[in-house]
């Protein structure tokens, strides 16, 4: 378990969700208005790129690494909600509906960080 590189790599998650939601965000609500697909799209693309960064650092365990990796990455998710954007009353699109939002980024986050610790702990002989 690489705790500070599991709590870096959440906060990376969460900056550039926050970053690109706000970048994107303005393209999609002008042309499809009411549809909120941009956060979890996002989140799927940084937490797979930041996963497999993560879990191709171990050699044994890896389903239990991701997991754990998942939960590090869900909880460094909640601490930064919670510190820039809960308490101050910021307005963004994540908290529109904050439920939802959290709900399916523990999800989305869980379920990818441990499918590719499966994957990783596979042998793939491609020929």
């Amino acid at each position: 378990m690489k705790f500070k590189l599991a709590v870096l790599f959440g906060f990376l998650i969460w900056i550039i969700t926050y970053i690109l939601t706000g970048i994107i965000n303005p393209i999609f609500t002008t042309n499809l208005p009411g549809i909120n697909i941009i956060v979890p799209i996002i989140l799927i693309i940084t937490t797979g790129f930041f996963g497999i960064l993560y879990i191709r650092n171990f050699d044994t365990n890896e389903v239990m690494e991701g997991f754990t990796a998942g939960l590090i990455f869900v909880l460094v998710d909640i601490a930064c909600d919670s510190i820039f954007l809960l308490y101050p009353h910021a307005k963004n699109l994540i908290f529109s509906d904050y439920t939802f939002h959290l709900f399916s980024m523990i999800v989305l986050t869980l379920l990818i960080t441990t499918f590719l610790g499966y994957l990783a702990q596979m042998n793939i002989d491609l020929k």
